[in-house]
């Protein structure tokens, strides 16, 4: 029998079958994967207590569009156009041929060091999500399965599938958006993605689990969705799918295919309890509100990547009142979940006009039981006796924190990933006193940015003219000591380029 284990600390998150409850002077107790016991005074033989002192226990973040990428999305911030910096294909490109911007190897690595960052922030379940512009054309099995080995080794909680589309936004000369098909190239990533759900879900004891990864709606052709929302039916899998995320988007459904988004998903039969939509801003008819609440459907929240782009859902605390399952997702860097409620609380209020509609315990929720309940899992997002050990520990008391008040509130409005001392997933300690058993983050970061480098190089191909890779990226300030974009690396940016 594997040991029971013991955690203590001066704030322990319960739950007692309807909501988070608060226990002062708390414990945790588990044995193998599950918990045994959440309260004070367990009356049974424990093989080890830790005791974290003055700091929160609480359920595991869960991580609906969790990246696992090296994030290209910040290289966008104030730099002009996604076109002429090169992170949208050129038409030029597309024609030569797109290539991969990382070998086999070097895409494993960024999913490691993407979920080692998922782990150092409190995230143990995670749903990742990549970027396509620096692919050939999506993902593939092989990839997967080493991605899947990865995150058996770091022990993350998974929702895995190699991401699969048949089209493409690329820019014509003149920078208007036009889109690339390729059925063909949709269809066998389909079937690659059923292929690697059959083989890997519940490997590892259940912690590798099966998901089909379409990568945008309007990526999807009209036989590409129809043959996925079969294949959800017969697998009964969850099925992600970007959605309602630009106006690009929402007018160019509406231009194909004369529907709103939601209501071209909702002809496939793919608005269902199992159907996971980041990120539902942007509504294009007036009953899709209710099409959305009564179809059972999740909405993943990522309000930092939205906000950088002057973006926000209107509102949280609406969406919430219509009864709609609400889950977290932080799709860029930092994956700092506190960060996204932070953010997400003050964006809520900003949008609302009033401080009345959203409440921290929101945004709490939708990253604990609105994550769970989006994957139909009563055994994650809480800690209660039958659920699985996936649990944080968050300290407290930290001078950055401010005076304390409220394990929570002091979280949320001054807290930061870095808070998060210890996890625990599937009762397996993978983070202990902020660090990764075998994982040295110095040689993680050092390598990380000499790829980053790598990508930012690959745009030169992909935008118009392919221009000198430097003269695509601003700094906030100009470099005093060089007027040349063509300047030696050494010369410029961080030490080790």
């Amino acid at each position: 029998m594997s040991a029971r284990t013991g955690l203590k600390a001066s704030f322990v998150v319960g739950f007692d079958g309807q909501q988070h409850v608060l226990w002062r002077q708390g414990e945790v107790v588990f044995e193998g994967g599950q918990i045994l016991f959440v309260g004070r005074d367990f009356p049974g033989e424990v093989s080890q207590w830790i005791d974290y002192g003055h700091a929160l226990i609480g359920p595991g973040f869960i991580d609906l569009d969790a990246l696992g990428d090296l994030d290209s999305t910040v290289l966008a911030l104030d730099n002009g156009s996604e076109w002429h910096m090169g992170r949208t294909w050129s038409e030029q490109y597309l024609r030569r041929g797109p290539q991969e911007c990382y070998s086999a190897e070097e895409e494993l690595f960024k999913y490691r060091y993407a979920f080692a960052q998922l782990i150092r922030n409190g995230i143990t379940t995670a749903m990742p999500i990549t970027s396509m512009y620096y692919r050939r054309w999506a993902e593939t099995y092989e990839e997967f399965a080493g991605v899947a080995q990865v995150a058996t080794e770091l022990g993350l909680r998974t929702y895995l599938g190699p991401c699969y589309m048949s089209g493409m936004t690329y820019a014509k000369a003149d920078g208007s958006p036009a889109q690339h098909w390729d059925e063909t190239a949709g269809l066998a990533g389909l079937a690659a993605a059923e292929r690697f759900f059959r083989d890997y879900d519940g490997h590892h004891q259940g912690l590798i689990r099966g998901a089909l990864l379409p990568d945008r709606i309007e990526t999807c052709t009209p036989e590409l969705l129809a043959r996925s929302a079969a294949l959800q039916a017969e697998l009964a899998a969850p099925l992600r799918l970007h959605c309602c995320q630009s106006r690009f988007e929402v007018n160019l459904v509406r231009e194909l295919r004369g529907v709103s988004s939601l209501q071209w998903l909702e002809g496939f039969g793919l608005l269902n309890r199992q159907t996971i939509l980041p990120h539902g801003i942007y509504l294009d008819a007036p009953d899709d509100l209710a099409r959305l609440r009564e179809s059972g459907a999740s909405l993943v929240h990522c309000p930092v990547v939205f906000a950088r782009e002057g973006e926000a859902l209107d509102s949280f605390g609406a969406y919430l009142e219509q009864g709609i399952n609400l889950a977290m997702g932080t799709d860029t860097f930092p994956a700092d979940m506190l960060d996204n409620l932070r953010q997400g609380l003050s964006i809520a209020r900003v949008m609302d006009g009033n401080a009345e509609r959203t409440r921290i315990i929101d945004l709490y929720n939708a990253a604990t039981l609105g994550g769970a309940r989006a994957l139909g899992r009563d055994d994650l997002g809480r800690l209660a006796p039958g659920a699985r050990a996936d649990i944080t520990v968050f300290r407290l008391g930290a001078f950055h924190q401010g005076p304390f008040f409220d394990p929570i509130k002091n979280l949320v409005t001054a807290g930061h990933g870095d808070d998060c001392i210890a996890s625990y997933i599937d009762g397996r300690c993978v983070m202990q006193n902020g660090r990764l058993p075998g994982i040295d983050l110095q040689v993680l970061q050092g390598r990380a940015d000499l790829l980053f480098q790598k990508q930012m190089q690959h745009h030169a191909l992909r935008a118009p003219g392919e221009p000198y890779w430097r003269e695509l990226f601003h700094p906030v300030i100009p470099y005093a000591d060089t007027t040349s974009a063509r300047a030696p690396l050494s010369d410029v940016g961080p030490p080790g380029e």
